[in-house]
């Protein structure tokens, strides 16, 4: 429990405080921080166009490159070495957008679960939206269609802006219905956005099987209670598949003894021993 309300505080923190803490922007009629910071990406979804952020998004700037035919050599050498060290984590840790979802989640309401076979659109996703499109169109076309990007960015502007708010158009309304069928399933499903759409969680998901952090499960402790998937924002059962490419990396799954973290290339799985008394 102190590690989840831990893993709370750095998201607020981090993604509110931090990333977007440029208050002055949201005052009407709002400005852009034009700081050297902006030429700078934090390892979550960031909108650039919000009247509070600090910094850049990484996604975004990765589509500027791919719309200018540019190899940025300094952002993969961050991003590779980064992932190559705790995988996914960030998205556990640091993303405000996650944290949200989760909020959401538990709202009272039918829950439905994720078919496994959708948490592989997000790589479609980044393709797609992410590279293709933007190659062939000149326009970065996920940050067009992001819900991150609509929520801390485009209603912001809308409201302390009467100039921009004239300057709507068809494609603000596909943002918000977007936005709000995000929202909508996230009350039902455990963080839909982050399992099936987010490209920047494919890139991190990439790298969790051989990242030097990784999650550990011990086949002599496991009673296979699925304590661990009931309380993974991921819904993912850790004694199939530890090292899954949803993980997030939250370790909100350590709360069960079977599960331990791990660094360096060392064993995912420990050999049986004792047997662990059998689940109720």
């Amino acid at each position: 429990m102190h590690r989840i309300l831990f893993r709370r505080i750095i998201q607020s923190t981090l993604g509110i405080g931090v990333t977007n803490g440029y208050l002055k922007g949201f005052i009407p009629p709002g400005t852009l921080w034009q700081g050297q910071s902006k030429g700078f990406c934090v390892p979550a979804l960031n909108c650039y166009a919000c009247p509070g952020s600090i910094f850049a998004c990484p996604i975004g700037t990765l589509q500027h490159f791919v719309i200018i035919r540019a190899v940025p050599m300094y952002f993969l050498g961050f991003f590779v070495t980064f992932c190559m060290a705790i995988g996914r984590m960030a998205c556990g840790t640091i993303c405000p957008f996650g944290y949200l979802q989760e909020i959401l989640y538990k709202f009272r309401s039918s829950k439905l679960r994720i078919p496994v076979w959708m948490t592989y659109i997000k790589y479609a996703v980044l393709a797609g939206l992410v590279f293709v499109i933007p190659y062939y169109t000149l326009q970065p076309w996920f940050s067009k269609l992001c819900p991150v990007g609509t929520l801390i960015g485009g209603l912001p502007w809308v409201t302390v802006n009467p100039e921009i708010r004239m300057m709507i158009q068809e494609l603000f309304w596909v943002k918000i219905a977007i936005l709000i069928t995000v929202v909508s399933f996230s009350a039902l499903s455990k963080r839909p956005f982050c399992r099936v759409i987010c490209p920047l969680g494919a890139i991190f998901s990439l790298f969790n099987r051989i990242s030097i952090l990784r999650l550990a499960w011990s086949e002599a402790l496991c009673t296979h209670c699925d304590k661990c998937t009931r309380i993974c924002p991921m819904d993912i059962s850790v004694y199939m598949d530890a090292n899954n490419h949803n993980c997030i990396r939250c370790l909100d799954c350590t709360q069960c003894p079977a599960v331990s973290v791990v660094a360096g290339p060392g064993r995912v799985r420990e050999p049986a021993g004792e047997a662990a008394p059998e689940a109720a």
